[in-house]
């Protein structure tokens, strides 16, 4: 596997009411020019450091992986009585849209790495709530109270997206716990129109929701083409670990499927930055459907 320089932390300004500087993982191949970027947001209590499994695979694969830590990583241990905190999920937009307004930073960063990279071919994924933050830049919008859709923060630099595990509509289909505490997690995805992989485990069971796996797949069936959708069998909410190798919160670990969500992302981004007909298949692992 090619190699791979990784800078961290990369220190960039906050933006306005995040009160620190954030602070970015840079991951690029050590070799190789015109290098696509992957914008990646982070689940809930996570970190720029996590993911390895996906992040090391990208930037192994040709690409610039840059991950953002949020507010709501338990690295920086930002509580729920801090003033911030009601506003988290939109300062995570403001992350991501840090990252892609100080590339030339970011570049420098890593020896070697400037001039090599093509900022025309810009994608981001997330993955649980990480999937919801990089759902906004894809054109998702969240429904106020009374479910009128607020800020469009869709971005014209992101030409694709990888939304894993991602919560689906809010409203009824919330737990009360969530309805309470996470009155954002309202999503409509009728605008979501950029080209974007949703990937769903159909045994994902989640508290935050009272419907069943069906609930991680609305970011496909609720917005527009063009789209794809991989369905993992047996797959909960790590997806087979792609948060970390031997995390403990993974409680479904498939080396497998891990390999597969590499493999499958990196096609389908290939496939749609650079206009090409990669092809995909999920072989006994899922299922894949497009529209």
């Amino acid at each position: 596997m090619p190699s791979v320089l990784s800078m961290s932390p990369v220190i960039l300004p906050p933006s306005s009411g995040r009160g620190e500087d954030l602070q970015v993982r840079v991951s690029a191949p050590a070799t190789g020019d015109n290098l696509p970027i992957i914008v990646f947001s982070h689940g809930f209590g996570q970190s720029m450091d996590s993911y390895a499994p996906l992040a090391g695979f990208w930037a192994a694969h040709g690409f610039v992986v840059l991950q953002p830590t949020h507010l709501d990583s338990r690295t920086l241990k930002v509580t729920p009585e801090d003033p911030r905190y009601a506003r988290i999920w939109r300062i995570r937009v403001d992350d991501l849209t840090n990252v892609l307004d100080h590339l030339d930073v970011l570049e420098a960063a890593v020896p070697g790495l400037a001039g090599r990279v093509d900022r025309d071919r810009t994608a981001v994924a997330g993955h649980s709530w990480g999937g919801q933050t990089a759902s906004t830049l894809l054109g998702a919008r969240v429904l106020d109270a009374d479910g009128v859709p607020g800020e469009d923060m869709s971005d014209p630099r992101i030409k694709a997206g990888v939304l894993l595990a991602t919560t689906g509509t809010g409203g009824a289909d919330l737990s009360p716990f969530a309805a309470e505490h996470f009155p954002f997690m309202s999503p409509d995805f009728t605008a979501m129109t950029t080209p974007a992989l949703v990937v769903a485990g159909d045994q994902d069971k989640s508290a935050l929701s009272v419907r069943g796996p069906d609930w991680f797949t609305d970011p496909y069936f609720l917005s527009p083409g063009p789209k794809s959708l991989l369905t993992l069998f047996g797959a909960e909410h790590s997806l087979g670990g792609i948060s970390g190798y031997a995390v403990t919160e993974t409680t479904d670990e498939s080396p497998e499927r891990v390999a597969l969500i590499q493999q499958l992302t990196t096609a389908y981004l290939r496939g749609v930055l650079d206009k090409e007909d990669t092809g995909l298949s999920a072989g006994g692992l899922g299922r894949i459907e497009s529209k």
